[in-house]
């Protein structure tokens, strides 16, 4: 365990701002990952509506519009 995790935290968040991001990584590491998924055989789902109801209600919650 940690003794000092502030630090850490700092050195990461100094690191991704000055750190640019680079789309074309990040598309190649999204592709690997559903690759993984499928040659793994948890994709696509076998039920694709399954968890929808916390999807909607997770919608639900970060769309709410609050009076002026």
């Amino acid at each position: 365990m940690m003794r000092q995790p502030h630090i850490l935290r700092a050195f990461e968040d100094d690191l991704a701002r000055r750190t640019p991001p680079n789309h074309l990584e990040n598309l190649r590491l999204v592709e690997a990952m559903l690759e993984e998924a499928r040659q793994l055989g948890v994709w696509p789902p076998a039920d694709p509506l399954e968890g929808i109801e916390v999807d909607i209600w997770v919608a639900r919650v970060l769309h709410v519009r609050r009076p002026s």
